[in-house]
């Protein structure tokens, strides 16, 4: 079973980070997501790249 991918706004803990236009957030709206195994997949508007967060490191999804 392939995981469904969401738009959502991604909130993390503190010490946890993405990186958005070259820059460290915590905070990212419009981001693509997918969940698999403990694990939040993102990908940040314009970027070409997938981060992977772990479960712990996410404060909120919003979708």
């Amino acid at each position: 079973m392939s995981p469904t991918a969401r738009i959502a706004t991604v909130e993390l803990v503190d010490g946890y980070t993405l990186t958005v236009d070259g820059r460290e957030s915590a905070r990212v709206e419009q981001a693509e997501i997918t969940i698999e195994g403990g694990f939040v997949h993102v990908r940040v508007p314009g970027a070409d790249v997938v981060q992977v967060v772990s479960a712990p490191g996410v404060r909120k999804l919003t979708y």
